[in-house]
């Protein structure tokens, strides 16, 4: 038995665990999907790995899953985080949900000088990562922080944790990221559409656990430089290595 869907589930997950399914949840299954007692479906909850799981009741309103056996055992990414400044709203979505296909284990909407959005909706954003993880396969899913002011994250920032800074103003100069740095606690902070002002830039200049990149010869947009911050990263020093 197989399953082709997999399903994000708060519940604990173990051999003959039941698993109720939300209101929802049941409408997907056994609405649009069409699944009925006896079908299979993939179950993961960010902790306990993928199981499969067999539908033992459905309905209109709700149903249960009972787990079988595990499937695949929790893979744990890189301690690496995102921070990236809000734009637009459909844009914003897709950098959360690249960095949960990615590999980051926490996303952090951070405002700047410059950034224009003021507000997120963290429980949306949430969601966004949670469908990520189950359609790419993934079986843990990155915390979505609520709107950080960057300057407060800077004043509190953990003496441990690496910094990559992807300043567009060295757009055309060299990658500086050294293999020294591997399985240490990682971040990687991305500006707004209008950049860095220059009292950020400089405070993030003089930081120790900074490290200043480029993304290339040319500027790029800020959803594009977090796929590109992402995927520099983890060649050089990620799970991708």
């Amino acid at each position: 038995m197989s399953a082709k869907i997999r399903l994000y589930v708060e519940q604990a997950l173990g051999q003959g665990q039941p698993v109720p399914v939300s209101r929802d949840q049941a409408h997907y299954l056994f609405g649009v999907m069409r699944l009925d007692v006896g079908a299979a479906v993939a179950l993961f909850n960010g902790r306990d790995g993928e199981w499969l799981a067999q539908v033992t009741e459905a309905g209109k309103r709700g149903g249960t899953l009972v787990c079988e056996t595990q499937t695949r055992p929790l893979q744990l990414p890189p301690d690496l985080w995102l921070l990236f400044a809000p734009i637009k709203k459909a844009r914003t979505d897709f950098i959360v949900e690249k960095a949960a296909e990615m590999g980051a284990a926490r996303i952090v909407p951070v405002q700047t000088d410059f950034t224009n959005s003021e507000r997120i909706r963290q429980d949306r954003l949430q969601a966004h990562a949670i469908e990520a993880a189950e359609q790419c396969g993934g079986t843990f899913v990155p915390e979505v922080t609520d709107l950080q002011k960057l300057s407060r994250l800077l004043d509190h920032w953990p003496a441990d944790r690496q910094l990559m800074f992807c300043d567009e103003a060295e757009a055309g100069s060299a990658l500086r990221l050294t293999s020294e740095t591997r399985g240490k606690p990682w971040a990687i902070l991305i500006g707004p559409e209008g950049g860095f002002s220059e009292a950020e830039r400089k405070r993030l200049h003089t930081m120790t656990e900074a490290h200043v990149v480029s993304l290339g010869p040319r500027i790029l947009r800020a959803d594009t430089a977090a796929v590109a911050a992402m995927t520099l990263w983890q060649q050089a020093l990620g799970d991708w290595a």
